[in-house]
């Protein structure tokens, strides 16, 4: 019976293609998880989220995407130290309370998957973007003892503009994270605004984008003998973080 299914899911927007849904589809395959159940919760607003929650019941947990982890965050009745930190949240657990409480993987999954790249000359970050999934990776840069900045379209305290990018930044900052959408399928096309010829062997490209596995951002880069690294792998390690989570 439907109510005796544990259902869990992914709050984002336009999430169609999204990992998540794919990844616990072929866990829950699995004869151990067959009373659990995972679907997409579609949302052009996250003024639905109320609506979401009254319509499923047995909801047990949530991943979030873009674009609402930070959005989602009034919603919730608690949050983790990190997320409370980080400022964003990608995991949902429902407690015995039936409280609604907030956690960051995103962290984990980055820290995971960029820690057997480094290398001693590694000690500068730059993060292209600035939105939940940016200030993930900060707090795991933090965590690895990486110096960041952030770069946007407006220079700020803490961010340099896409204008003031140049061969000194490249000298200065030896690792560049992709956490915009830019070149996400199906705008494949696509590609932050940075001098990529200045990238160089003692480089790493990280792109948190998995949908093309190889990014005009990552072949640009890989071109000039960086070394490169899609978002496929974090998101694994944060899903089964995830997992956890929800299983405390």
């Amino acid at each position: 019976m439907e109510t005796n299914h544990k259902k869990f899911g992914l709050l984002g927007k336009d999430i169609s293609y999204s990992f998540s849904k794919k990844y616990f589809t072929e866990k829950f395959s699995d004869p151990l998880f067959e009373d659990c159940k995972y679907e997409n919760f579609d949302i052009p607003s996250i003024d639905e989220f109320p609506t979401v929650l009254k319509n499923n019941p047995t909801l047990k947990g949530l991943n979030v995407t873009i674009p609402y982890k930070e959005a989602v965050i009034p919603f919730l009745d608690l949050l983790s130290d990190k997320a409370f930190k980080i400022g964003a949240v990608n995991v949902i657990r429902f407690t015995k309370k039936g409280n609604l409480k907030g956690y960051n993987s995103d962290w984990y999954g980055f820290k995971k998957s960029l820690e057997p790249l480094l290398q001693p000359h590694h000690k500068k970050a730059l993060i292209l973007g600035t939105g939940g999934a940016a200030k993930a990776v900060a707090f795991a840069l933090e965590d690895l003892d990486i110096n960041f900045a952030f770069v946007s379209r407006e220079a700020s305290e803490k961010t340099i503009d896409y204008n003031h990018v140049n061969a000194t930044t490249f000298d200065n900052y030896q690792i560049i994270i992709n956490c915009t959408p830019l070149g996400t399928h199906p705008n494949i096309k696509d590609f932050p605004p940075i001098p990529y010829e200045f990238f160089t062997e003692k480089h790493i490209a990280f792109d948190l984008i998995y949908n093309p596995e190889e990014t005009q951002f990552l072949k640009k880069a890989k071109k000039k003998g960086a070394t490169i690294k899609n978002g496929y792998e974090m998101l694994v390690f944060q899903a089964e973080k995830a997992w956890k989570i929800w299983n405390k």
